[in-house]
């Protein structure tokens, strides 16, 4: 196919076919310059018209909570009802745009509509506080998956970023009764974040299958924890779970972390030396501009990450986890949600088929998450 039979192609099929995101950060972003997603946005990489020209149907919005929350008792909790109350009111003011999903049969229904699903994730188990109820409370509420630890180590695990210096080796005590609960209850266990010994204490502890909600693989950016080891993709794929790529440049190579941070440094200097708020307009606008001058990494990059789980564990327990709105540098080409069509178009570059495209863009983390409903109304 000629480069322009494959843009029209992956075009076709992101609009075909059932194409969910598994980690975007919205609620964070709208927690930090609120604006109405429903309509074009100044900030970030997500927005209901960039949804509609990208072919996303379902989009889990993480509810990411700072590991600094972590110290002051009751304020992840508190900060991740806020969050859903954000994302609640988006949906009640724009119901043909946005649903709430708390089930993969709402996604399914949903995705028959124009509105773009909202399945509900939490960024940091830290929300759930230190007892069951917690967790309870935001099933209660439609959160569907947690990422158990974000950059510290809380009181279900040990974070990936603070490895060299474990607290609990693994899952604590109260971490193992966490996934019980969630296997109980129907929410999906989420490694990305932990470090190895937690990740693999999870494998051996859970009833059900297990995701990496956004993360890479470690084979491209060798001892970097973040990302996952071959054998940990695999140890996922053994539960029957999906490893959701993401598309953060400093996830693809090792080198991208590098070129990263000068930039970030850069702009952020610029911000203040001009005087602008933080989360200003003005920040905003021009964080965005030099963020898309300077991409960092293609298209071809996420490929290759999708490849390389593919090729160890097979086309059934790879997905996609893109990280928009949680991350500064993106691959040239994939940018914003609008441009899912152009990873399509690669991969469909790479042979792969439109049955295993089906399964990555969606149907693969749908198989899980009602593998995962089933499970908990057996254990019940």
């Amino acid at each position: 196919m000629s480069s322009t039979d494959l843009e029209a192609a992956g075009q076709r099929l992101a609009h075909q076919h059932l194409l969910v995101d598994g980690h975007i950060d919205l609620p964070h972003r709208l927690h930090l310059y609120d604006e109405d997603p429903a309509g074009p946005t100044v900030g970030g990489d997500f927005d209901y018209p960039r949804a509609q020209e990208g072919g996303l149907d379902a989009a889990f919005m993480a509810l990411y909570l700072p590991s600094d929350l972590q110290k002051t008792p009751g304020a992840a909790p508190q900060r991740a009802d806020a969050l859903l109350d954000r994302i609640e009111r988006m949906a009640e003011q724009h119901p043909a745009k946005f649903q709430i999903a708390t089930s993969s049969a709402n996604v399914r229904s949903i995705v028959q509509t124009d509105a773009v699903a909202l399945p509900v994730g939490m960024e940091n188990g830290a929300g759930i506080g230190s007892d069951l109820d917690g967790l309870r409370h935001f099933y209660e509420r439609g959160v569907r998956y947690v990422t158990l630890t974000h950059s510290a180590h809380n009181q279900i695990g040990d974070s990936s970023y603070a490895d060299a210096d474990p607290r609990w080796d693994g899952l604590s005590p109260f971490g193992k009764e966490v996934v019980d609960e969630m296997n109980r209850l129907g929410m999906m266990v989420d490694v990305s974040h932990v470090t190895d010994p937690t990740a693999w204490d999870v494998l051996e502890q859970t009833s059900a299958p297990v995701i990496a909600s956004h993360s890479g693989c470690r084979y491209f950016t060798p001892g970097w924890k973040r990302n996952l080891s071959d054998a940990l993709i695999e140890g996922i794929a053994d539960t029957g779970g999906v490893v959701m790529m993401t598309f953060g440049s400093p996830f693809l190579r090792a080198p991208y972390r590098d070129q990263d941070d000068p930039i970030e440094a850069a702009v952020e200097s610029y911000i203040e030396t001009m005087g602008w708020g933080e989360n200003s307009r003005d920040a905003l606008l021009y964080e965005q501009k030099m963020r898309r001058l300077h991409p960092i990494g293609t298209v071809a990059d996420v490929a290759d990450h999708i490849d390389h789980a593919v090729d160890l564990v097979g086309v059934d327990h790879v997905g996609l986890g893109s990280d928009f709105d949680g991350v500064f540098a993106l691959p040239q080409d994939l940018q914003d949600v609008s441009a899912y069509p152009n990873l399509i178009a690669e991969l469909l570059r790479r042979g792969y088929s439109e049955a295993d495209l089906r399964k990555i863009l969606g149907e693969n983390i749908l198989r899980v998450w009602e593998t995962v409903e089933c499970n908990a109304s057996t254990a019940e």
